[in-house]
């Protein structure tokens, strides 16, 4: 059976899959969305104009605010720390797509990433019901503190609710019932879909791109460079960060870029088999990888300046159109 380079199904023209056709094809949109408490608020104007008194200034040229909770509780940033887990599993696990608030995540990940965003909404739960038991040491504090600011108005009976995370996987293809309403509109909105998928992959390369660049960059100073006269110390991390990049690229990479996952491979060729504790032993062994490194360095900088630019229509200035 004859296959394709790729080894990748064929168009009905039996020419192989684009890069953009691969992202389409495979990947579902997904969008994550945030209730969040905040815990700043704009001072009233009568307050403002109070400020502005004190520096013989007029309050309408002040920009003033004031700090509801304290948001440096342990309790408070339990709950925050979540929050950041859930945005770098979200971003880990999918690719950007130019459209705020969407990322691109594989159709096979849709159930795994459900389960986990089950669970982290599970824990997001538990941490504001724990939040909201030290809810009233928050508020007599921010009393003490803010003084004659403090207002019992801007403070909810109850922190339960005021935090929580959803998602959902909405379609970013053009609906089947517009090509019978007006083929002509059906059109122009897979040519817009169709640039956004352009777009999507070009921003998929810049992001790998400049994370490869950071992580090679940081991982090759520290292993090169000095301070007093001796070798610098790196964490563990600077390697194992290189090795989860390596990972998630070879399963999210749509192969649009050869150059690109030449000196992904080249990058993970070097780190093969190599632990950071034989990095801080081993002069020779250290050296010799930091100056492989520096080699990818060069040519992925060469890769960021030289790597030619898709032209791309962004669907906000074909609506303006």
């Amino acid at each position: 059976m004859n296959t394709t380079l790729l080894d990748e199904p064929l168009t009905d023209s039996s020419q192989p899959l684009t890069a953009a056709d691969r992202l389409r094809t495979t990947m579902a949109a997904v969008r994550v969305c945030f209730t969040w408490f905040g815990t700043r608020k704009t001072l009233s104007p009568e307050q403002k104009a109070q400020a502005a008194e004190s520096f013989g200034a007029e309050g309408q040229y002040l920009t003033a605010g004031k700090k509801l909770l304290d948001s440096t509780h342990p309790a408070f940033k339990t709950v925050t720390a979540i929050r950041g887990r859930i945005m770098s599993f979200w971003k880990g696990i999918s690719l950007p797509f130019p459209e705020p608030g969407l990322r691109l995540i594989r159709q096979q990940d849709i159930a795994p990433f459900d389960v986990q965003m089950t669970t982290l909404r599970v824990e997001l739960d538990e941490a504001v019901a724990l939040l909201d038991q030290h809810y009233e040491e928050l508020r007599t504090t921010a009393r003490e503190r803010l003084g004659a600011l403090f207002n019992p108005g801007d403070y909810p009976a109850s922190l339960r609710g005021l935090f929580g995370i959803a998602w959902e996987f909405p379609s970013v293809e053009p609906p089947e019932y517009l090509s019978r309403l007006s083929p002509r509109l059906f059109e122009q909105e897979c040519e817009r879909v169709t640039a956004r998928f352009d777009e999507a992959i070009q921003l998929a390369e810049d992001a790998f791109l400049n994370e490869l660049n950071r992580l090679v960059s940081h991982l090759s100073e520290r292993l090169s460079g000095q301070e007093d006269g001796r070798p610098k110390v790196f964490r563990d991390t600077a390697v194992e960060n290189l090795r989860e990049f390596f990972t998630r690229f070879q399963q999210l990479n749509v192969r649009s870029n050869a150059d690109l996952d030449a000196l992904v491979e080249q990058a993970r060729r070097i780190l093969r088999g190599v632990e950071p504790q034989q990095l801080r032993d081993n002069t020779m062994r250290r050296q010799q990888v930091a100056s492989q490194l520096a080699g990818v360095q060069a040519s992925l900088d060469g890769l960021m300046v030289d790597r030619p630019r898709r032209r791309i229509i962004r669907p906000a200035q074909q609506e303006r159109t």
